[in-house]
């Protein structure tokens, strides 16, 4: 028989922990107990979600935005897309154009895909099978795939005329928005500095090398412009897609590396 023993007209049963009146039902939970007490705030939801949602929204709506505003002028240059451009073609010189097309180079072929493969194979979290290390080097080359792929169908969609062809320091193909080169290095370079950030490397080396990634894209972009065969919001349409197309893409990854919830330790 469960001991119990009056208490202002209320008797505690117990292991039950409830409250209840003589002849009554229980009332509720113990006082001072709250329902869910002991659980940790946001249980039940997945880490980062919020964040990672956050990360993708902000830069597709942006990419919308843009895509609406060249859509609705028939892909006319906009804002300082022509002041920039009559810069660039200005300001021109022998060594410059040479230097510009050897990095513009960087940011096509088989360079990105070999970047992002390698990324995928060292992001892996300690102790990770090998399988698996394979399996995240083929999913990163699949993130710059299908990255491509809303790429071109954004591309021949919107089918944006490039700058006129005399302007152009080198060649050209397909339409312009968004650029080819800047998604292409955004990925890249998103996928260098995730696994840069899940090592083991000291601090310092880990800005350093998320730094020269940022750099080394942002540079890319900036050649198709002094080259001639971009208008700035091209480049600006390409970092969009490409930031949005990581936000969504990473978490899995980061999942199949073991790493879901961190980005790796970093030593001082």
């Amino acid at each position: 028989m469960t001991p119990a023993f009056p208490l202002g007209g209320f008797r505690h049963r117990w292991p039950r922990g409830r409250w209840q009146r003589r002849g009554r039902a229980p009332v509720g939970p113990c006082p001072g107990r709250l329902p869910g007490a002991g659980k940790a705030p946001g249980a039940g939801r997945a880490p980062g979600a919020g964040r990672a949602l956050v990360l993708f929204t902000v830069p597709a709506a942006l990419f919308a935005l843009l895509l609406w505003t060249l859509a609705a002028r028939h892909g006319a240059p906009v804002g300082p897309d022509l002041a920039v451009h009559r810069w660039a073609v200005a300001h021109r010189s022998d060594r410059l154009v040479a230097a510009a097309r050897l990095l513009d180079s960087t940011g096509a072929g088989p360079l990105p895909y070999v970047a992002v493969a390698l990324a995928g194979w060292t992001g892996c979290a300690r102790r990770t099978a090998s399988r698996r290390e394979v399996a995240a080097a083929l999913v990163g080359v699949a993130i710059l795939l299908t990255g491509q792929a809303v790429r071109l169908a954004v591309l021949f969609g919107l089918a944006r005329p490039r700058p006129p062809v005399a302007d152009w320091a080198v060649l050209g193909t397909d339409w312009a928005f968004p650029s080819g080169h800047a998604t292409t290095s955004v990925l890249a370079a998103g996928l260098l500095a995730w696994a840069v950030l899940g090592s083991d490397a000291p601090r310092g080396a880990v800005r350093l090398d998320v730094l020269c990634c940022v750099c080394w894209a942002a540079a890319v972009s900036a050649t198709r412009v002094y080259l001639g065969v971009q208008w700035p919001t091209d480049e600006v349409g390409g970092w969009l897609l490409g930031a949005a197309w990581l936000a969504l893409t990473l978490p899995p990854l980061s999942a199949l590396a073991g790493r879901t919830g961190r980005t790796g330790p970093l030593r001082p």
